[in-house]
Formats: structure tokens, C-alpha cells, sequence
């Protein structure tokens, strides 16, 4: 089993987030028995993601896990600028950013491969955002399965 909180603060750490950024964790969840390194990989793009698109230097992103049965849910919520609901399917797609490579320096792999995933797992990812209301990745993760696939 795997202590939640470890896991989250560990993603944090490897995805740089800048000391100005304000990250909180919460869970009502101490352990899960999954793979460590997909949901660890999983998170780092998601909370590196939101560091990234941010328009400001200084921001502030929410990380709740919760125990939802037979799935773990995730969420990592931004204040940043959000996503046009035109635009929440094709951030998914490989090598899809909203920016060109100019203003923004990202591969636009991170979502595709947070999507396959959780997805070669079972589980699913979804985003709730508008433009100005930040974004908020949702990723449902079924427990149970420990053997390391990425």
C-alpha cells in the first residue's frame, strides 16, 4: 500500500513548483494499494501542467484525493487563465498546446500521456473549466491494480 500523502508531496517536489505558487493537499485517504510510478507520473503532469499554463508567476493549485468505492479520485484545480470549453478534447490530443512554441516552452505530450494512463488502467480523465475560473483536472484511478504498466 501506498501512503497518499508521501505520494502527493513527492509529485509536487518532482514537478519544480516555483516557491510563489501556493500547492495545498488534501485526502481523506492515508493509503492505496495501486502502482506507484503511473499515478506519481500522473499527478507530476497534471500539477506541472497547471505551474506552466499559469499566467502568473504566483498561483495557486488545490490537490484533493478522495476514496470514491473502487476508484481513487484526484483532482488538481488551478487559478489560472482556464480553457475554453472548444478546446477541453483537443488539449488530449499529442503534441496539442493552445500556444505556439514561441510564447511557451511545453511538448504538449503531458495530457496525452497522463490520458493513456489512466485510461490503460481503467480509469478516466476529465476537465471542468472556463476562461478566467482556472482549471480543474479530475482523474477517477481504480485501486487494486499494483503492477507497475506505465
Amino acid at each position: 500500500a501506498i501512503q497518499v500523502q508521501g505520494l502527493v508531496e513527492n509529485a509536487v517536489k518532482l514537478a519544480g513548483v516555483p516557491a510563489d505558487f501556493n500547492v495545498s493537499v488534501a485526502t481523506n485517504v492515508e493509503t492505496v494499494t495501486t502502482a506507484r510510478t503511473p499515478l506519481e507520473t500522473v499527478l507530476r503532469n497534471l500539477i506541472s501542467n497547471a505551474v506552466k499554463h499559469h499566467p502568473r508567476p504566483d498561483g495557486r493549485i488545490d490537490i484533493l484525493v478522495e476514496d470514491a468505492g473502487e476508484m481513487l479520485k484526484v483532482s488538481v484545480a488551478d487559478d489560472g487563465a482556464g480553457i475554453e470549453e472548444a478546446f477541453h478534447e483537443r488539449i488530449f490530443g499529442i503534441f496539442q498546446t493552445l500556444k505556439s512554441r514561441d510564447e511557451l516552452e511545453a511538448s504538449g505530450v503531458g495530457l496525452a500521456v497522463v490520458k493513456k494512463i489512466v485510461e490503460r488502467r481503467g480509469g478516466s480523465v476529465s476537465l471542468a473549466s472556463a476562461p478566467g475560473e482556472g482549471a480543474t483536472f479530475t482523474v477517477a484511478w481504480p485501486k487494486g491494480s499494483e503492477e507497475d504498466k506505465l
